[in-house]
């Protein structure tokens, strides 16, 4: 991927692990002035990044800030294609809105968009989304698979198994499951949102927009009051502070790999993986669709991701969309 010359900088400095660099040997690696390295130094420190000077051995990164920036998030990368494009900001109205314009013109597969807060987050139906500055993940991936509009829904759970393997591969503490079928809880508690949007034409898919929202680092009294009974965070429940940049990279090394899965297998192995990690099938639920509530066990999805529900009569319904309450 091409990164700025700072952020060039930074991921030789992380990827040092403490190591000293000399400011020579940036300059000689990447074919500009030693003042220059120095100036972009400056800005680095201007961010947070602390860097001591060894004599005669060059700078250590001795401290960083909380950051997703492009640098960070590819020092932990290991994929082909999903995050060799990041436009990171500090600050935007929603990662979905901007993905738009991105993908209408021509962005690449994989690309995304991360910020440390957004003004107007969304959720589901329009929702809003509470996007505490510097402490969630707040993305949207663009990819661009060759699928039929038909087909777009499920790379919501697509998303969702990624999401849940990521967690459990870097976490011990707790284990996430997920809520058909967009959501992803913690003992009950909502720490992730899913947002699918499509841009398509009558038969094919121009691009998915996949909108992923983490509640990372907040701390029980940092949420509105009003979702402190139903919310948490992938800090509280691991208890300690968490890497959001790695975070992201293992989201996008697994979100690069089930979709690839998908393309080629189709949907048999993702509908395996995510039965194995819903928290929704073998429950008694409460489904509300814009048309009828239902009521019933849900046992399973279908080979297309539909929810199926048993009601007490015997009947099996589809669901397609709807709010989910598990009883």
């Amino acid at each position: 991927m091409t990164l700025s010359m700072k952020d060039e900088i930074l991921k030789r400095f992380l990827f040092a692990n403490g190591e000293p660099l000399s400011g020579q040997y940036l300059a000689e690696q990447l074919g500009i002035s030693r003042t220059a390295i120095w100036k972009h130094l400056q800005t680095l420190q201007e961010e947070g990044y602390t860097f001591d000077t060894i004599k005669k051995k060059g700078y250590i990164l001795t401290a960083k800030p909380d950051k997703v920036d492009p640098a960070r998030i590819t020092s932990f990368l290991a994929t082909k294609r999903f995050g060799q494009s990041i436009h990171y900001l500090e600050e935007c109205t929603s990662t979905q809105t901007i993905a738009h314009e991105l993908a209408r013109q021509g962005a690449v597969d994989g690309t995304i968009v991360i910020a440390e807060t957004q003004t107007a987050g969304k959720g589901r139906m329009a929702r809003p989304w509470e996007s505490t500055e510097g402490k969630g993940i707040w993305m949207t991936v663009i990819i661009k698979p060759d699928v039929l509009p038909h087909q777009a829904p499920q790379f919501t759970l697509v998303a969702a198994v990624a999401i849940v393997n990521a967690m459990k591969s870097l976490y011990t503490n707790f284990t996430p499951y997920i809520k058909w079928p967009n959501d992803i809880l913690i003992k009950g508690r909502k720490c992730t949102g899913i947002l699918t949007e499509m841009i398509a034409e009558m038969d094919r898919v121009q691009a998915l927009l996949i909108g992923i929202g983490i509640n990372v680092n907040q701390q029980l009294a940092e949420f509105p009051e009003e979702l402190q009974t139903i919310a948490t965070s992938v800090s509280i429940e691991e208890g300690l502070s968490i890497d959001r940049a790695q975070l992201v990279a293992a989201i996008l090394n697994n979100l690069e790999r089930y979709s690839d899965q998908y393309i080629h297998e189709g949907f048999a192995p993702i509908k395996t993986l995510w039965e194995e990690a819903s928290g929704t099938i073998g429950k008694q639920i409460k489904a509300t669709t814009l048309r009828e509530v239902i009521e019933g066990k849900a046992i399973g999805i279908t080979d297309s991701g539909v929810l199926e529900i048993k009601l007490a009569n015997g009947e099996i319904k589809n669901v397609y969309s709807a709010d989910i309450e598990i009883k």
